[in-house]
């Protein structure tokens, strides 16, 4: 049997925690007490240290090293940018520290993803925005896909060929179309997730990083720094070479087996963007903090029964064991395998940036379906 998950009082105290934060961050900003960039740093730097002419700092560690890339096209480092989160920690559940938030207090840009995946960044985005710092959500940016899209508007066999020629940069007469769904038809109700209408992984979709590297260029840029619209492009351009690397990689897989079972609904841009199909998720909504219940597990083993899934794919920042017991009462011979969704891997992972990140979940998912 699987054991209830923590109840949403677990939540509401990480909310109490994280305004906490914030407001001990503020002071310590004001009193000039918190540099930029350490978690536990709280000495002011060295006299006659210099300090970057621009600070920009990055929620998430995907995001993070595509920003990275371009500060070190431009500058010829990275010194500039700061990154909140660590590797391997989910970003739906990180708390930030009160040094972490005065970072953001304090930067000229922040870069966030939005769409409500950093949950627990949430209290101090709204206060830093409402007073007045630049806050850069790159998710709303780069037409987001509502949830429960990709199985209703992309066929069984959809192919990337008709996806790779849509403009994501523009998010064009779609936007209104989605704002006029009713999300209700999919089975999943706004409720039950906490980022509202639209799906937050973006970054899975290959097209839509390169768009939000240029995005990102464009707007460091507007601040006067030199050389990132460039810089912004160019990796933008490195990213969609990459990403006929990963059409290689994954044209072994049959069609038939073109099927996804995820931890969490992280996989859609995926699915999209690589012409595959997602048919079961263990927590529902799109959120990592979700509790599944008995009913809906049992109704995922018997998709994973009747469709024969050869493997259950699982967000390495988070435990798989609910996947291998799931595995287990499938009665089969179903894998369990860790892909880099939520965060960059550490040293020799073979996810240290965004673009082997990528390369390496689909060499994983690549070997997983086509055995």
């Amino acid at each position: 049997m699987i054991e209830e998950m923590p109840s949403q009082q677990l939540l509401e105290m990480q909310k109490l925690a994280a305004g906490s934060a914030l407001s001990l961050a503020t002071a310590l900003v004001l009193s000039g007490c918190v540099g930029l960039g350490g978690d536990t740093d709280l000495a002011a730097p060295p006299a006659g240290s210099p300090s970057p002419a621009l600070s920009i700092v990055v929620s998430t560690t995907v995001l993070g090293g595509v920003v990275s890339d371009i500060a070190r096209c431009a500058e010829g480092d990275d010194q500039a940018v700061t990154v909140v989160m660590p590797v391997g920690v989910d970003p739906h559940d990180f708390q930030p520290s009160s040094a972490q938030v005065a970072s953001m207090v304090a930067a000229d840009l922040v870069i966030v993803n939005g769409l409500g995946l950093e949950e627990g960044l949430l209290p101090a985005l709204d206060s830093i925005g409402s007073d007045g710092a630049r806050v850069l959500e790159i998710g709303e940016l780069i037409d987001p896909l509502p949830f429960g899209a990709e199985a209703e508007e992309h066929s069984e066999d959809e192919h990337h060929d008709d996806h790779a020629d849509e403009d994501h940069s523009e998010p064009g007469a779609e936007e209104d179309d989605h704002a006029d769904e009713d999300h209700s038809e999919s089975g999943v109700e706004e409720d039950d997730h906490a980022h509202g209408a639209y799906d937050p992984h973006f970054w899975m979709d290959m097209d839509r990083m390169a768009a939000a590297a240029r995005l990102i260029g464009e707007e460091v840029e507007a601040f006067g720094a030199e050389g990132y619209l460039a810089c912004g492009e160019e990796v933008a351009a490195s990213i969609e070479g990459a990403e006929q690397e990963l059409l290689d990689t994954l044209a072994g897989v049959p069609d038939a087996r073109r099927i996804l079972v995820t931890d969490h609904d992280a996989l859609s841009y995926f699915a999209e963007s690589f012409g595959f199909r997602v048919i079961g998720v263990v927590i529902p909504g799109g959120s990592t903090l979700g509790e599944p219940n008995s009913q809906e597990l049992a109704a995922l083993v018997s998709v994973i029964q009747d469709q024969d899934v050869p493997a259950i794919f699982g967000d390495a920042t988070l435990s798989n064991e609910i996947l291998e017991i799931l595995a287990a009462e499938a009665g089969r011979d179903v894998q369990v395998v860790s892909l880099f969704i939520g965060s960059l891997g550490g040293p020799d992972s073979g996810a240290t940036s965004y673009e082997e990140m990528m390369m390496t979940n689909a060499d994983r998912i690549a070997q997983a379906l086509a055995r």
